[in-house]
């Protein structure tokens, strides 16, 4: 196959649109189910980069949840406490979890919020345990190297048959000079680096908030440096992961979020 007609383009009124190889060559990509549209491949590529790199620099599964060209979450794929299943709301989740099926829990929980409707990218064969997982979610689609048979079964079942899944051929490296021309970076004009991979990389937090002095059910009070509004969205670090949740409600110096597994007294809270 060297050319894919989409959904549609950018917007429901782009018809026809396709992708296809400038030199003519096999597209790297099979759809097993659905009709990804330009964005759902813009998530799904970007995402399978970022999966990719995150395994070759960690040397474990890994997992993006992505939602319009944005990384909503990503992880790796190590093992979660009972603590760490609340975080990421799979406490009632009754059958064990592989690695990448771990990956995913951790990128989908970490910004419930921002990953709904995502596309998700896993860096292994997705097998039964994550389908399971991704069958709950609302979500437009996957793209992985792999699929286990009956994971596949399991998720051309979603959506009425009608849910994404993409599979990418893992051995595939796009060139960055002549990829996803819809916007600028840094990245095409200096040409590519060695690999995007690097624990030194900021982590995507806002400004930092304060620290937590108190916690409990009715809230948490930090010693404050800046002013927080409810519906404001804010994060912190667990486990050296990333989570994200958002301020419910205000009542003087007590702050009310929607979730408060794994807040801990000490912890610095960002905007998000």
């Amino acid at each position: 196959m060297t050319e894919l007609e989409l959904k549609y383009g950018c917007n429901p009124n782009q018809k026809p649109s396709k992708i296809f190889m400038k030199n003519g060559k096999e597209l790297p990509i099979k759809i097993h189910s659905g009709r990804p549209g330009y964005i759902n491949f813009l998530d799904a590529f970007n995402g399978w980069q970022l999966v990719k790199e995150l395994k070759q620099a960690t040397g474990l599964p890994a997992a993006t949840s992505f939602k319009h060209v944005s990384p909503a979450g990503a992880a790796v794929g190590l093992p979660l406490n009972d603590v760490e299943r609340k975080i990421y709301w799979i406490e009632d989740v009754d059958f064990e979890l592989s690695p990448i099926a771990n990956a995913y829990a951790r990128a989908r929980g970490a910004d419930r919020m921002s990953s709904f409707g995502d596309f998700i990218s896993l860096s292994d064969t997705c097998d039964v345990a994550t389908a399971r997982m991704i069958s709950r979610e609302v979500s437009d689609g996957v793209i992985a190297p792999g699929y286990e048979p009956e994971a596949l079964e399991i998720l051309k079942s979603k959506r009425n048959g009608n849910y994404n899944v993409i599979q990418i051929d893992p051995d595939f490296v796009p060139d960055p000079a002549k990829s996803f021309t819809r916007g600028e970076s840094s990245y095409m004009f200096e040409g590519k680096r060695a690999g995007v991979a690097s624990f030194d990389t900021p982590k995507a937090m806002g400004e930092q908030i304060g620290t937590i002095i108190k916690s409990d059910r009715r809230g948490i009070i930090l010693n404050r440096k800046h002013d927080l509004a409810t519906g404001d969205g804010v994060c912190f670090i667990s486990g050296g992961a990333l989570v994200g949740t958002n301020v419910v409600g205000i009542e003087g110096e007590r702050v009310q979020l929607n979730r408060y597994d794994g807040v801990e007294i000490g912890m610095e809270l960002f905007r998000s």
